[in-house]
This record gives structure tokens, C-alpha cells and sequence, in this order.
């Protein structure tokens, strides 16, 4: 992989500007996060939420803390940020900048990974004919399951909805959670070394691990991007959840009826516009991160784990 030059300076921010902008993100964080943390102190669980921080484990505190991005430097914050990772000195005394270049040094196996997940997903077609089949997939013919949660059409209707459609999952991580008799079922079959190869912007997960992506870029990715992929994958796991077979009444979530032609509809319709929302992030993030010429994508053999 290319290494990339030494990310030029494109803005200087004063104390005062850099903690305004903190706050403000500390805040949108905390919003964002509210009603989980409220859930957690009090040993809570939602079959709907907690996916954001469990399967995605990082905490909320992770999300909370505000990066600039790469290119500015935050006078007067050497002593507030004093030990954090992937930070140097700037240009001005106690200043900071955001170290892309160390960390593209120290991680080139990683950032060549996102890179590539990033920037070939996006550049894929979409694919918009799944329906959602892949949370049904993972109940499919099986009395234990892994929300405790009662199926909308009980167990031989949940069967029923899959045998009489193609199931067409692309994403290894949804794939990996198939029944034993769903899998052969399905169209492909996604290993981790073929997810850079099969991934595509259709795919509501990866639509969600957008936010993955960009927490494994740690100060990398300006604070405001990051947040807005976890909102989107907030949005996108609500249609995840309202599209799959389990009866979630008790938790406010109307279903959507993918067995139906009309619940098709309104899935493909929303998954469109999550894949048009999605491919405009990842954009954000690679422009962010690696500016033009100072990126090179490779094969995707012989990358980090995901």
C-alpha cells in the first residue's frame, strides 16, 4: 500500500473553538445514547437497541469522544489530551494534530482494509431483492432462537415465508447466524475472505458497519461523520428489526411485511434510500481520511481481519 504523505494543515482551531465543538459533539453523543445508557444502569434489555453496542461493542463513552479529523490542529491541547493515541505535537507550542500519518504506518494492514471496504462497496451497483430474509433465515426450522421473542407468524409460518423465496444474503455476518438448514437455502455463500468481494451498498449490514469502519478509524474521522454513521446504523437496525419475522409490538415496532407485496415494497424502498445515504458517507469519510492521490486500494487479499 501507498503510504500516505504527511496530511497538510488545513485549519487551526483556538482552544476556545476546539472545546466549542466538543461540547456540542459530547452532547449530540450523550442524546444519541441516552436512552441505552438508561437501559444498562438499571439491567435493561431491548432486542432492538442493544445490538448497536453489543454486536458493535464500543461503549458509549467511545462515541462521545470528539476528534477533529486529520489536517487540524487544536491549540492548547496538549495537557487536556495528554495520552491519547494517534496524537503528536503541532506546530504551536502545547498544540495538537491527529497522527495519520503514524497511524498509517502502525495500522497499514487495517487502513488498507477499510479502504477497501469503504471505497469498493460504495462503488458497487446495489442489490435490492434480499428482503430482509436474512434475520428469517436465522430462525428458520429451529425451536431456539436468538431474541426471546414470540414470531409474528409462529414457527411454521416463519418457515413457510422462507421456503417460498430465494434467500440471496451477501454479507458473511448476517450469513454466519443461518440455521443449519438455511444455509444451502441461500444463493452465496459469504466467507470473511470474500466480504471485501461480495459486500454492496443494498446490504442493510453493510449499511450499518459504516460505523464499524469508522470507529476503527479512531481520530481519523472527524467527530460529526462518526456520529452520523452510528445514526445511521440506528436507522437502518430499526428496519433490520421491522422487517424480521419476530413480534415486536411490546416495544413500539409496527412490522413491515416483507411476505407480502406491499411490505416488499416498502423494504426495498427504504433500503434504497439507506444505500444512497450510506454510499454519501462513506465518500465523507474516505475524503476525510485520505485525501485524493494519497490512497491506493490494492487487491483484497492479504488484509487485516474484520
Amino acid at each position: 500500500m501507498t503510504t500516505p504523505l504527511a496530511t497538510p494543515l488545513v485549519t487551526r482551531l483556538t482552544r476556545d473553538e476546539w472545546r466549542a465543538r466538543e461540547r456540542e459533539h459530547e452532547l449530540r453523543a450523550d442524546a444519541l445514547t441516552a436512552a441505552h445508557r438508561e437501559r444498562a444502569a438499571h439491567g435493561e434489555k431491548h432486542p432492538v437497541w442493544d445490538f448497536l453496542f453489543t454486536y458493535y461493542s464500543y461503549r458509549p463513552s467511545l462515541l462521545r469522544r470528539w476528534h477533529p479529523g486529520p489536517g487540524v490542529e487544536l491549540e492548547q491541547a496538549a495537557a487536556a489530551r495528554e495520552g491519547w493515541r494517534w496524537y503528536v505535537p503541532g506546530t504551536a507550542p502545547g498544540s495538537l494534530v491527529v497522527d495519520a500519518e503514524g497511524f498509517a504506518r502502525e495500522k497499514a494492514p487495517l487502513a488498507r482494509l477499510i479502504d477497501i471496504m469503504l471505497r469498493r462497496t460504495a462503488d458497487r451497483p446495489g442489490r435490492f431483492d434480499c428482503f430482509g430474509l436474512h434475520e428469517w433465515a436465522m430462525v428458520y426450522r429451529e425451536s431456539e432462537h436468538r431474541h426471546p421473542v414470540p414470531l409474528r407468524l409462529g414457527q411454521a409460518g416463519t418457515d413457510d415465508v422462507v421456503e417460498s423465496h430465494d434467500l440471496r444474503c451477501t454479507h458473511f455476518d448476517a450469513f454466519r447466524f443461518f440455521t443449519p438448514d438455511a444455509v444451502p437455502r441461500n444463493q452465496h455463500a459469504p466467507s470473511r475472505d470474500t466480504q471485501p468481494l461480495l459486500d454492496q451498498p443494498g446490504c442493510l449490514h453493510a449499511g450499518m458497519d459504516v460505523y464499524k469502519w469508522a470507529m476503527k478509524l479512531g481520530p481519523l474521522v472527524p467527530g460529526h461523520l462518526l456520529l452520523d454513521a452510528f445514526e445511521l446504523a440506528r436507522d437502518i437496525r430499526r428496519l433490520d428489526m421491522e422487517a424480521a419475522p419476530y413480534d415486536l409490538a411490546a416495544w413500539g415496532v409496527e412490522p413491515v411485511r416483507i411476505e407480502t407485496p406491499e411490505g416488499k415494497a416498502e423494504y426495498v424502498r427504504r433500503q434504497r434510500a439507506f444505500a444512497e445515504r450510506g454510499n454519501v458517507l462513506r465518500r465523507r469519510i474516505l475524503d476525510a481520511w485520505r485525501p485524493a492521490g494519497a490512497q491506493d486500494a490494492g487487491s483484497p487479499g492479504d488484509v487485516a481481519t474484520l
